[in-house]
Formats: structure tokens, C-alpha cells, sequence
């Protein structure tokens, strides 16, 4: 019986977060039957599918961010908590790459676009036309990306612990990046700055912000809410320099003003 009533808060939070769903998506369904119905004027198109899977969307977004806040943002705050008390710098250092690194790599969004940027390097010339350099080259903008945010993750950790304010790094660093597109190839650009935007996984962005959250709690003088966010930002901006500088090592520097 008690068991049977410790259920029914938790059922409770689940049809919250089923309505709060429904409520976030609604907006999406408004606009694509509107546009359907009003302005292409056409029927929806496999109606029993759609609503199949409207409601699994619906049961996945539930599903998901109660996951997050039982289980990721949790996990990510004791850890850090726990790191703090363990007073290892190493370490968390050593966790805070391999978090950015090894949830990066698997990121199904950038694995995506890095297939794609190798197939179109390959038809403009820039890589040989075959499985084995197409495949070589998408890995490499793998990994680079990934590399990226592990240290993006490391340079977050640091600017908690430091206290950096969090303005002067991504300022300073979109800064470096505009600099950046003058001289990398034109043609590594748009694959840069769309890698920047497809870094931060289902995964990595509430483990990250947890633990900077965490850390940001444990240590005395810090503000959860000033210190503990920004890590997410410095993981989208850094992509974007390494991927040019995987383009200058592998293609050259361009002339300004040669396009």
C-alpha cells in the first residue's frame, strides 16, 4: 500500500509533463495543418500514421525531459559535488573532456553532417571521390568537433573555478571566429559553423549543465545562476575554430579577397 502511494506523485509529474508536451507542440501541429488545409489546400497525407506518430513525439518528449530530471541533471550534480569535495583538479578535468568528447562522437546530427560535408568535398574536388577518403574525412571532422567541445568543457570548468565571466570568452572568441573566415577556405566555412550547431546532444547539454551547476553550488563565492551556465555556448563556439583549423591544415589558408 505505501509503495502503491509512493507511485502517485511520480504519476502525477507524468501527466504534468504529458500536458506540458502537448502544450509545447501544439503550436507545431497549428502551423503544419493550417498550412496544409488553407494554403497548400490538400489533404494530410496518411492521417492513422501521422496521429501514430504525433503521439509517440508527444510520449518521447515526456519521456525524455522526466528522464533529465531524474536521472541526467541528478547524476551530473552529484558528481560534481562529489569531484568538489574530492578536490581533484585533474581529475574533473580529466571527466569534464571525456564527457564533451565521448558524447559528442556518437552525436547522430553530426555524423550526419559530417557524411554530408564529405560527400560534397568530394564532388567539388577537394577530397578524392571514394569510400575510404570521404570516410576518413567525415571522421576527422568527427572527431575534431568532438575534441572541441571536450575542451570547451575543460575551458567551462576552468571559467567556474576562476570565476571568468562568461561574456569576455564568447565575445572574445566569435571575435577570433570572424577573423577566422577571412583566411580558412571558403568552402569549410558553412560546414564550421553548422558543426557549431549540431555539438551539443541530447546527452551532453544536461550533464554539462549540471555539472556546472554543481560545481558552481559546491564552491564557495560562485552563483549557481551567474556561474553555473555558459558551458553549452563555449561547446557550440569552439567547434566552429577547430573545424576551420582542420581546413587550413588540410587545404590551406585562403587569400582575403581571392574568394
Amino acid at each position: 500500500m505505501q509503495e502503491a502511494i509512493a507511485v502517485i506523485p511520480l504519476i502525477r509529474k507524468f501527466l504534468r509533463r504529458l500536458g506540458d508536451a502537448l502544450r509545447d507542440l501544439l503550436p507545431i501541429i497549428v502551423v503544419i495543418v493550417a498550412f496544409q488545409l488553407m494554403v497548400l489546400r490538400q489533404p494530410i497525407p496518411n492521417v492513422a500514421e501521422t496521429l501514430v506518430g504525433g503521439l509517440f513525439v508527444v510520449l518521447g518528449l515526456t519521456f525524455f525531459v522526466q528522464g533529465l530530471e531524474m536521472g541526467l541533471f541528478p547524476i551530473g550534480e552529484a558528481m560534481a559535488n562529489a569531484f568538489a569535495r574530492k578536490g581533484s583538479l585533474t581529475w574533473l578535468l580529466f571527466f569534464g573532456f571525456l564527457l564533451g568528447f565521448s558524447t559528442t562522437v556518437a552525436e547522430p546530427a553530426l555524423i550526419a553532417i559530417a557524411g554530408k560535408a564529405a560527400d560534397v568535398a568530394a564532388e567539388a574536388g577537394y577530397i578524392a571521390a571514394d569510400a575510404s577518403s570521404q570516410s576518413s574525412y567525415a571522421l576527422q571532422l568527427r572527431l575534431t568537433v568532438a575534441l572541441s567541445v571536450g575542451v570547451a568543457v575543460v575551458l567551462g570548468i576552468f571559467r567556474i573555478l576562476r570565476g571568468w565571466p562568461v561574456q569576455y570568452l564568447i565575445i572574445g572568441g566569435y571575435a577570433v571566429i570572424v577573423l577566422m573566415t577571412f583566411v580558412a577556405p571558403e568552402a569549410i566555412v558553412g560546414i564550421a559553423f553548422d558543426s557549431g550547431g549540431v555539438t551539443t546532444s541530447t546527452v551532453t547539454v544536461p550533464l554539462a549543465t549540471a555539472l556546472g551547476v554543481g560545481l558552481a553550488t559546491s564552491i564557495r563565492g560562485r552563483d549557481p545562476l551567474v556561474d553555473g551556465f555558459g558551458m553549452i555556448a563555449l561547446a557550440s563556439l569552439t567547434p566552429m575554430m577547430l573545424v576551420m583549423v582542420l581546413g587550413i591544415l588540410r587545404f590551406g589558408l585562403r587569400v582575403p579577397g581571392t574568394g
